[in-house]
């Protein structure tokens, strides 16, 4: 019979993730478990992914607002420090703030607006024109901003960010002024030290801070890119891509993956003759369009990857094919034809028209989403993803 499913995605129920446990055990024990379960055979070219969250569980990445506080004491002294640049998000940057804040005299919190880099809006960007106010060239105060907007609160959380992150700031007796620009130098008007918060745009504003007088420049990989007296650490990413784990401290972003990956792909071909790839996973990148939120939060979407998921997709368009190069055909005609051109399609088809409107993007990126769309971020209990098909064509 002629196979009608293409693509399968599953998520796989694990056991609670603790500090010291062999991920790549329970990983492997999971899939064989939901293959038996299930009734689905483990084939060439599936995919298993892992949520960043836990792997990160597994190698006890956790560090103190203690932690943080030294680090930025270390690094900035006695000095007044901007802060430019950060997200609005109690999971990922309020902890991160606290531990910012204990560690410092005096902040300047310089925020972005209408929004912040993943799409968090402050102000409405209609509201923006009405007051006309230009948000590529306005520098304005925080009392500018209020008498210009109000007081604005999350659609989502219901949280008035400006009014929470000054609270958590003062909570330690820093004294902090808010201000909101889109221009990086800005920040060099009130202090010449600058804790950058941006997540991806993060090497252009420190070279851009460093050019135009800043003397201790630093971003948030800066911080913690090494154990604190044993706390955790990520050498690359630092406090990019924590969450909040407690009132008191944050989870790490994952380190060393690529072993993991490697192991777990390794004891799946061990087990069952098969060449599984293996991912680990954080936010998906896409954005939502009624929220207007781009959930990439995390430096990467996949820290690791197993070698077989590198690259793009080679695929060509459905429609193009059946719309122009095949439009005289129809039923089985156009369906061998289509299949014959699947068949014998290019090795790289960038450029190609039949390629056009296909996604251009990393097959890491692509499968990040899928995974972390499926996993979801609440109660759902399904860190691993297992995906079949996902490189089968019309032909297959």
């Amino acid at each position: 019979m002629e196979r009608v499913v293409g693509t399968v995605v599953r998520g796989l129920r694990g056991p609670i993730i603790n500090r010291g446990d062999s991920i790549e055990q329970i990983v492997v024990d999971t899939v064989l478990q939901a293959s038996e379960v299930e009734g689905f055979t483990i084939q060439d070219k599936d995919i298993v992914t892992i949520t960043e969250s836990i792997v990160a569980r597994a190698q006890g990445n956790y560090a103190t607002i203690n932690d943080i506080a030294k680090d930025v004491e270390e690094k900035f002294g006695d000095d007044t420090i901007g802060v430019i640049f950060p997200i609005l998000s109690r999971n990922r940057f309020a902890i991160c703030l606290r531990g910012i804040a204990k560690g410092a005299k005096k902040v300047v919190l310089m925020l972005s607006y209408p929004s912040d880099e993943v799409g968090n809006h402050l102000v409405d960007l209609d509201l923006l024109d009405e007051k006309g106010v230009n948000p590529w060239t306005d520098v304005l105060t925080e009392q500018q901003f209020r008498d210009l907007f109000g007081h604005n609160k999350h659609p989502f959380t219901g949280v008035d960010y400006i009014d929470y992150y000054k609270s958590l700031i003062e909570e330690y007796g820093v004294e902090c002024e808010v201000i909101f620009s889109n221009n990086p130098k800005t920040i060099l008007d009130y202090t010449k030290s600058v804790l950058t918060c941006d997540i991806h745009t993060r090497f252009r504003t420190k070279k851009i801070l460093k050019a135009n007088g800043g003397e201790k420049v630093y971003s948030l990989d800066n911080i913690l890119s090494e154990s604190n007296n044993g706390s955790g650490f990520n050498e690359e990413y630092g406090l990019l891509g924590s969450n909040k784990a407690t009132e008191e401290s944050v989870k790490l972003f994952p380190r060393n993956c690529q072993p993991i990956v490697d192991k777990i792909q390794e004891l799946l071909k061990d087990k069952t003759g098969k060449n599984v790839e293996v991912m680990v996973y954080g936010d998906g990148a896409f954005k939502d369009p009624v929220g207007k939120i781009w959930e990439l939060a995390d430096p990467v979407v996949s820290p690791a990857y197993t070698s077989g998921l590198e690259g793009t997709p080679n695929e060509v368009k459905l429609k193009y094919l059946a719309d122009n190069n095949f439009a005289d055909l129809k039923g089985e005609e156009l369906k061998k034809a289509i299949s014959e051109f699947i068949a014998n399609k290019e090795g790289d088809l960038v450029g190609q028209m039949e390629a056009q409107g296909t996604t251009p993007r990393r097959l890491t990126d692509l499968i990040g989403s899928l995974s972390d769309l499926t996993s979801g971020s609440g109660d759902k209990g399904t860190p691993f993803i297992y995906i079949q098909g996902y490189f089968d064509n019309y032909t297959k």
